[in-house]
């Protein structure tokens, strides 16, 4: 799926901004002093105000047949919003690496070396325990390439092997040999995955990156950014269970969610979280920043535009979903994940030349795959 990413207000120039939860609006008075707020507290009438036009606004429900159209054509809606918006629409996320460390580079890049010293230790010689990293022997290092290089699925007896033109072999699948994994999943025209190949120059790093939308994937592989050494972009639909990620299971670092699992229908949320547990290395994270319930955007939505509870269609098809964190944690530690993060981000926005105050609520979480017990 693709994602409307509604963040990137600037910090102001030469700034580097705070992370969330750090800038608190003591004073009403000040309320325009900065392009936002963050935390801010909402009053119980606010709270009960939100409540009720959330209730307003999901009262009448899409019909059933253009609720048909907007699941079995989400792609051509996600092609039509980035043939009209490019690369107009977004704005850089100045958050991302203060949110997000584990994107950035890091003195020691690879988080789970002392996993693999440890499986060193215990003498471990199966390939999906001692994948990538500093600290591997060459001979550790050679079976960590040749399980991603060569990984493959078997059929079961009678049925036929369903192919994928992304399931490559031996030295043909880019990355084989990298020790780092990164893989964003939604990544619209790369808002994410440029500024991590700009700022992380790790010679080990490398950042696969899909998107539903073919538009958006071609406005990424066109971009004078886009570097086929350190980067594969591809078009993947996270929901359909028939098409397998470019990637064997056990061999991606980090996967990244940015405004991206509330663009996809909520009874196939579990599944698609499921595919892309299996796919995290042990130790590995799952990075997520999404929308919360209440949030403004949802709030706007008119009767009529509701799909089902917490779940909208926009004016030019694409849809969205309004999370609480209980929700995200279910979805999660359902997975296999184990909670790192979870916040909420009750922002005020601030629009200083109209003198608008606008409440946003996004949702943060981190959560990590099990460690492999050592022997």
């Amino acid at each position: 799926m693709a994602a409307q990413d509604p963040e990137g207000a600037p910090a102001g120039p030469g700034q580097r901004r705070e992370q969330f939860g750090s800038r608190f609006l003591s004073d009403p008075s000040h309320v325009f002093h900065h392009n936002a707020w963050d935390n801010v507290e909402w009053t119980e009438e606010q709270a009960a105000a939100a409540e009720r036009k959330v209730q307003e606004n999901s009262a009448q429900r899409v019909c059933a047949e253009k609720q048909v159209d907007y699941e079995v054509n989400a792609h051509k809606y996600w092609n039509d919003f980035y043939k009209v918006h490019e690369n107009g629409f977004f704005k850089d996320r100045h958050w991302l690496f203060t949110e997000f460390p584990e994107l950035a580079p890091r003195p020691n890049q690879n988080h789970l070396k002392d996993l693999f010293l440890e499986t060193e230790k215990g003498g471990l010689s199966d390939c999906r325990n001692t994948e990538g990293g500093p600290g591997l022997t060459t001979e550790q290092r050679s079976c960590s390439s040749a399980s991603l290089r060569c990984e493959t699925q078997t059929a079961p007896e009678g049925q036929t092997q369903k192919s994928s033109p992304l399931q490559m072999c031996a030295d043909k699948l880019p990355g084989s040999s990298a020790t780092y994994r990164i893989l964003e999943v939604g990544c619209g025209v790369g808002n994410t995955v440029f500024p991590i190949l700009q700022t992380n120059n790790d010679p080990g790093l490398f950042v696969y990156c899909c998107d539903f939308s073919s538009t958006a994937v071609e406005l990424v592989q066109t971009s004078s950014e886009y570097d086929p050494a350190r980067c594969f972009a591809f078009v993947h639909d996270l929901c359909d269970e028939d098409q397998p990620y470019p990637v064997p299971e056990n061999s991606i670092d980090v996967v990244v969610l940015i405004f991206v699992l509330s663009a996809v229908v909520p009874n196939k949320m579990q599944k698609a979280i499921n595919r892309l547990s299996r796919l995290l290395k042990s130790g590995g994270m799952m990075l997520l920043r999404d929308y919360g319930r209440y949030d403004m955007a949802q709030l706007r939505f008119k009767k009529g535009q509701c799909l089902s509870g917490n779940f909208y269609v926009r004016g030019d098809g694409t849809r969205v979903y309004f999370f609480t964190q209980d929700e995200l944690d279910t979805l999660f530690t359902t997975a296999g994940l184990e909670k790192v993060q979870n916040l909420v981000d009750r922002r005020l926005q601030v629009n200083r030349g109209k003198q608008l105050t606008m409440y946003r609520v996004w949702i943060q979480c981190k959560y990590r795959k099990p460690l492999l017990p050592s022997t």
